[in-house]
């Protein structure tokens, strides 16, 4: 028997097949548009040329639109954030590869979705090297993922993930005072999203419509199970002042995040499950003790949860641990003037990540 017709064999070659085709589909999503090179941004013409780019690729999203892709659309959105990110560093005269990096991704998505290439990544490279600051963040943009009203949030969702990788980058050029005004943007971006996403209820089912010459023997059939629960996980990052652990010593914004948390739990039909709290610090320590910063996490763990219990959630399903200064988000090698400034800096490592999980009556 001829070994290529051996069934076994035919179903390998027809795999292979399919393989390298996707293979080849996704590897023609490839980029196209190029800045001039930094050495030899010095003339008009050489800039002209870069906005002519920048230019191309709004006219290209503005043709996706006028197609029927909405603004909202998370892919969509996530192109024209990361094309805005790369020209506000270009105008900001920055000399990395970072305004590159961010317009390569932009067309990426934008070469994917006019192909209709199916499915587009979700993926967010941390281009340029960027460290990939607040971790909680990070994780409440997966949550939204996966969240049921993540169509009304796809578009927040996509801006803030850009707007990490934005703060990361900074971060890494010239510190915590560059990338906290991303950051910040982030979180009120994030925010945004999960307000959205907790007030995205599915349409209403519509009943299958009898005919117009319809007997009376036609009844619409009604719903015979009710709907699932809607799963939901909400999360909130608390932070400190430093070598402080206790509820006036949290910083504003974050009493007001945690106070927003509670209110989503009381204000609408949510069952809370479990909330798990997980204490931080920096890496500061001038007690010479050497658990000092272990036991500083445990007890800001312990404020959140005493803050969430007086608030009226049940202590039994609030759980916490304590790390202390073993998973820093901002590391702060650079060169401060004062102590203060330091301090300032390490603020994202002094902090008590919540997680909420529960589910949200139909």
């Amino acid at each position: 028997m001829n070994p290529l017709l051996n069934p076994m064999n035919k179903s390998l070659i027809t795999l292979a097949f399919i393989l390298a085709t996707a293979c080849c589909s996704v590897a023609s999503v490839q980029a196209q548009s190029t800045l001039t090179p930094v050495q030899q941004r010095i003339t008009d013409e050489a800039i002209v040329a870069d906005q002519k780019a920048y230019e191309q690729l709004e006219e290209r999203l503005h043709a996706l639109n006028e197609g029927g892709r909405p603004v909202r659309d998370y892919h969509m959105a996530k192109a024209q954030c990361w094309l805005d990110v790369s020209l506000h560093e270009y105008t900001r005269n920055d000399r990395s590869p970072f305004p590159q990096g961010a317009l390569t991704e932009s067309e990426k998505l934008i070469v994917g979705m006019e192909k209709k290439v199916t499915p587009l990544p979700t993926d967010t490279p941390l281009i340029n090297g960027a460290v990939r600051l607040r971790p909680d963040l990070w994780a409440r943009t997966q949550a939204l993922q996966v969240h049921a009203g993540f169509a009304c949030a796809a578009q927040k969702a996509a801006c803030a993930e850009v707007e990490l990788v934005h703060a990361g980058n900074e971060h890494n050029q010239q510190q915590w005072r560059h990338a906290k005004p991303y950051v910040q943007m982030a979180e009120d971006l994030i925010a945004q999203a999960e307000s959205a996403a907790s007030n995205c209820l599915p349409p209403a089912a519509v009943p299958l419509a009898c005919p117009v010459a319809a007997t009376p023997s036609c009844v619409v059939p009604a719903p015979t199970t009710a709907p699932a629960p809607e799963k939901l996980q909400l999360s909130a990052a608390v932070v400190f002042n430093f070598d402080r652990f206790t509820q006036p010593e949290m910083r504003p914004q974050s009493q007001a995040s945690l106070k927003d948390l509670i209110r989503q739990t009381q204000g609408e039909k949510v069952k809370v499950q479990e909330i798990l709290l997980t204490g931080h610090a920096d890496r500061l320590n001038s007690t010479g003790k050497k658990d000092y910063n272990q036991e500083l996490s445990r007890k800001r763990a312990e404020t959140v949860r005493q803050l969430l219990v007086e608030a009226g959630l049940p202590a039994a399903i609030v759980s916490y641990e304590y790390l202390g200064d073993t998973r820093p988000v901002v590391k702060c090698d650079g060169k401060f003037k004062t102590t203060a400034e330091l301090e300032e800096c390490l603020l994202p490592n002094r902090r008590v990540e919540v997680q909420l999980i529960g589910v949200r009556a139909p």
